[in-house]
């Protein structure tokens, strides 16, 4: 009789060896995300202004009625893979021309979430961009890049 992989790896870890040839499993959950940044989050979204309910009907304040299980199941999920995004509430925003256009309003659980995604990435690629690349960075825009190019054109060069 031949084990199946999972139970061959339940089997090697109740023995403490390494997985399948891998290493060894130390660790509860596979993504490494701390509270902190869940908290984090969720506290730059509670300051922005004009956050409206999702899909659930959940409001900030609803959120916040139980914020401290709201925000551990959803550090839960993230951090164990298995935090799937709800559906996201379609509203119809009227245009200049009398058309309307569809606009998607995420749950308030799925912003903050988007958020710790978005603050990971960030640190984790803007290193990998160079200094003067002004385009969909934090605290970088067209306008800054403008003004920062015409300073560099107007100081007087090193060399002269």
């Amino acid at each position: 009789m031949e084990l199946e992989p999972k139970g061959l790896r339940c089997s090697a870890l109740a023995r403490g060896q390494p997985a399948m040839g891998g290493t060894p499993w130390i660790r509860a959950k596979p993504f490494d995300i701390p509270k902190r940044e869940v908290w984090e989050a969720y506290k730059r979204l509670e300051s922005q202004q004009g956050v409206t309910a999702g899909v659930d009907g959940q409001s900030i304040a609803d959120f916040e009625a139980d914020l401290s299980n709201n925000l551990y199941k959803l550090w839960n999920r993230m951090s164990s893979g298995s935090y799937y995004p709800p559906p996201v509430r379609r509203v119809d925003i009227p245009k200049g021309d009398g058309r309307t256009r569809p606009l998607g309003i995420p749950t308030v659980a799925d912003r903050v979430a988007q958020t710790v995604v978005k603050r990971f990435l960030e640190r984790s690629w803007s290193l990998n961009f160079h200094d003067d690349s002004y385009g969909y960075r934090p605290n970088k825009s067209g306008a800054r890049c403008g003004w920062e190019g015409a300073a560099a054109m107007l100081a007087p060069s090193v060399g002269s």
